[in-house]
């Protein structure tokens, strides 16, 4: 069944998605882009203020899908005690150093899930992700002031995204300025998780802060349509 992913920037907002139902807590900024990554001072201090009762996950930023750049940042982030440390493809999502950096993080015992984007070209198969050490793959949007996730691909290219990571055995995520009014069709590809930000918000804008009531009516859907908790 499908979760729910909420994204928050501190450990007040981490603590509200937690009482409203959210499955998998992730920490990132959304003033820095698609996937802001905080600073790893303030999640430590947003875990050790947390239940540590479900999945946490972090971002490390918005930068070149270069193994010298991504090599350190997953390696600190990871030192937080995050669960999953997600790392966008910005850049050739097949790059042979990079995915030789990340398989030495996963050699260590660090579960990384890679953010594609629905903008970008990405493989049609997974199965090198998986042989790599990858734990999971998550489809999201780079730009967010140009439509959500269903207005750049079809239901049909997101149930083969999903279809392909099912085939690597790798966890699967679909995210990108979701609204309520998704989830019935995304739910029907049974994805892992489904990720929110914007649709948690005051006014459904993701840089302000989470509203209480509009997590846990995401949380309803979810539930009405299939979705449950889910700690993969």
């Amino acid at each position: 069944m499908t979760a729910m992913l909420a994204s928050v920037r501190n450990a007040e907002e981490a603590a509200l998605a937690h009482a409203a139902g959210a499955d998998i807590i992730d920490l990132k900024d959304p003033d820095r882009g698609a996937l802001g990554a905080l600073d790893t001072d303030l999640v430590r201090h947003i875990l050790s203020r947390s239940d540590k009762g479900r999945p946490f996950s972090a971002t490390i930023g918005d930068m070149p899908f270069r193994a010298e750049n991504i090599g350190p940042m997953v390696a600190a982030m990871a030192e937080t005690g995050v669960d999953y440390v997600k790392v966008g493809v910005f850049g050739n999502p097949e790059d042979v150093e990079s995915m030789r950096a990340l398989q030495a993080a996963s050699l260590r015992g660090i579960q990384i899930v890679l953010v594609l984007f629905a903008e970008d070209p990405f493989p049609r198969d997974f199965g090198g992700y998986a042989r790599h050490g990858i734990a999971g793959v998550m489809l999201d949007t780079r730009d967010k002031r140009s439509g959500s996730l269903r207005d750049k691909l079809p239901d049909r290219q997101l149930r083969d995204f999903v279809a392909q990571a099912r085939a690597a055995k790798l966890l699967c995520g679909l995210a990108g300025s979701l609204s309520r009014g998704d989830i019935p069709a995304l739910t029907a590809l049974a994805p892992d998780y489904l990720g929110f930000r914007g649709a948690l918000c005051r006014e459904h804008c993701r840089t302000a802060g989470l509203d209480g009531e509009a997590i846990r009516r995401i949380r309803q859907s979810l539930a009405e349509t299939g979705g449950m908790s889910q700690c993969a």
